[in-house]
């Protein structure tokens, strides 16, 4: 099978697999929750909490895979920066689903306390996942500006824009409530909503482009 037709493919299962993640997970307590709200949410929602985990779980080799053919289709060193911000966006994801996974186990033994402790750590995937982010977008949007790879301009500008908001972003490590709060709407609505878009297009685009699209980097001369 062509590379290009698996990362099409990858590219598309991933993408299912994030929205039906999200789909399945809801809309979980906000930063204002109290304790006891938090552990009375998961015990009503510990199935859909899984069934987010579990397609979030399924989306690592999905996404991993187009990480790896996307890489393979970006110039040095562009290509490390790139990869570098996918596998701690993954990694970053399994610690996440960790700690969901575990506070929906056994909500009946759960001290409020710690359930809200739990979930603030939870919370904070959304504002540190931002550096992930900036390194995948700055490494692609940067080749593209440079004319390092041939990509359209209407997705290298997509890419700046969300460039530019994921940088803006960071601020939620801050934020306490509402837009800016971690895990609130910013990271769960605006800034995931803008990257994926950008993910998924960056994948469809090489795909249709082939095998590469990077420009070709001259062999030095053999020494005489």
């Amino acid at each position: 099978m062509r590379s290009s037709t698996v990362l099409l493919a990858a590219t598309v299962v991933a993408a299912l697999l994030y929205v039906a993640g999200a789909g399945a997970l809801g809309a979980p307590p906000d930063a204002t929750a109290s304790g006891d709200e938090v552990v009375a949410w998961f015990a009503a929602h510990g199935s859909g909490v899984r069934a987010s985990v579990w397609c979030l779980t399924l989306l690592v080799p999905a996404a991993g895979t187009q990480v790896a053919l996307i890489r393979h289709r970006l110039p040095a060193p562009y290509r490390d920066v790139f990869l570098a911000g996918g596998l701690t966006f993954l990694a970053e994801t399994a610690v996440m689903g960790w700690l969901w996974c575990a506070l929906s186990s056994h909500p009946g033994s759960l001290e409020p306390g710690t359930a809200r402790a739990l979930l603030d750590v939870a919370s904070f995937w959304g504002p540190v996942l931002t550096g992930s982010t900036t390194l995948m977008l700055g490494a692609v949007v940067a080749a593209a500006v440079r004319g390092a790879v041939a990509l359209p301009r209407w997705l290298t500008v997509l890419g700046a824009v969300a460039l530019v908001e994921q940088a803006i972003e960071t601020v939620t490590v801050f934020g306490r409530t509402g837009f800016t709060a971690p895990g609130g709407p910013m990271n769960l609505y605006l800034g995931a909503v803008l990257t994926l878009a950008w993910f998924v297009a960056l994948g469809v685009v090489l795909a249709r482009r082939g095998e590469r699209v990077g420009a070709p980097v001259a062999e030095p001369a053999p020494a005489r």
